[in-house]
């Protein structure tokens, strides 16, 4: 990272966040769907979907894989775009920690590219697909902070549902070290 770029969370709705860009746990469709996926479809309205759409009908016909991150407009969210990511589906028997880092990576390359200086990202596959919250933030925070250097970042964020998903990020954000002044509740 930036020496000026701060990494912060927040327990809060990822919906509500005056950022540039707001990452979405969205499915391969990119067709919308339950959790962060839904919301972010609900609150921001059918611009959305009619660009996740027309990606489909272009450039993704079989969907965004598992791993890849690619934007469209945020609609009536307070950002300017909306960067969906899909996540990897928790497994005991195979190590997926790639793809989900891979997640993080790809939105913050992807966010470097339309010029976005906040970010604000959700817990990637902590949700229904499984991943256990404490080692989703270890993947989550490591890969952010590692990454975040890449880009013309002056915060990223990451926005937590819930007091358990909050304590997991804040315990791994507290593990880097102190970080500079910022929105950190």
């Amino acid at each position: 990272m930036t020496p000026m770029t701060l990494l912060t969370r927040v327990r809060g709705d990822i919906t509500r966040q005056h950022v540039d860009a707001v990452v979405n746990a969205a499915n391969s469709s990119l067709l919308g769907g339950g959790g962060v996926d839904g919301a972010i479809h609900r609150v921001g309205g059918p611009e959305i979907l009619a660009e996740c759409r027309a990606l489909r009908a272009g450039r993704l016909p079989g969907g965004l894989p598992t791993g890849q991150a690619v934007a469209t407009t945020a609609g009536r969210l307070p950002a300017r775009w909306v960067i969906h990511t899909v996540g990897p589906v928790y497994s005991r028997a195979e190590d997926r920690s790639h793809l989900l880092a891979s997640c993080y990576r790809e939105s913050l390359r992807v966010a470097a590219e339309l010029g976005a200086e906040t970010v604000a990202f959700p817990a990637v596959s902590a949700g229904v697909y499984g991943w256990p919250v404490a080692d989703a933030a270890r993947v989550a925070v490591r890969t952010v902070a590692a990454a975040g250097g890449d880009g013309p970042f002056a915060e990223l964020r990451f926005v937590l549902f819930d007091d358990r998903a909050f304590a997991a990020f804040d315990a791994e954000l507290q593990a880097l070290g102190p970080q500079p002044p910022g929105e950190n509740r």
